[in-house]
């Protein structure tokens, strides 16, 4: 998931990537064995699920991402994969520190998820 949010940067807004995966509480071992075998991310409880959550750009980047290319996703979420892609690159190249790249950012995000078309 992707999101740019108004924040107090120089042009008042920011950008944050974080990789979800949600399953039921009963799979809580299961999510602390792929946070332990990824070596990042963290679980977080919502209602009756725990979600592994990635935020830390470097690991979503070095870690996440190339485990995908590595180990595709299949099925619809391959799209969304290859616009969160497209987005950290443009968060890696720093595109998201200019007003034209927010822009960019933000149309990628428009059409990802529920948003698609």
């Amino acid at each position: 998931m992707a999101t740019v949010y108004k924040s107090t940067s120089k042009l008042g807004k920011s950008v944050q990537l974080k990789f979800q995966l949600t399953q039921h509480e009963r799979d809580k071992d299961l999510l602390a064995l792929i946070v332990k075998y990824l070596n990042c991310g963290s679980l977080q409880t919502s209602r009756s699920a725990k979600d592994l959550q990635v935020t830390k750009f470097n690991d979503i980047y070095n870690i996440i991402i190339p485990f995908f290319v590595k180990y595709p996703i299949s099925g619809e979420k391959t799209k969304d994969f290859a616009d969160f892609v497209k987005v950290a690159e443009l968060v890696k190249e720093k595109a998201h520190l200019t007003k034209d790249g927010l822009e960019q950012i933000a149309e990628i995000i428009s059409g990802m998820n529920s948003k698609r078309k």
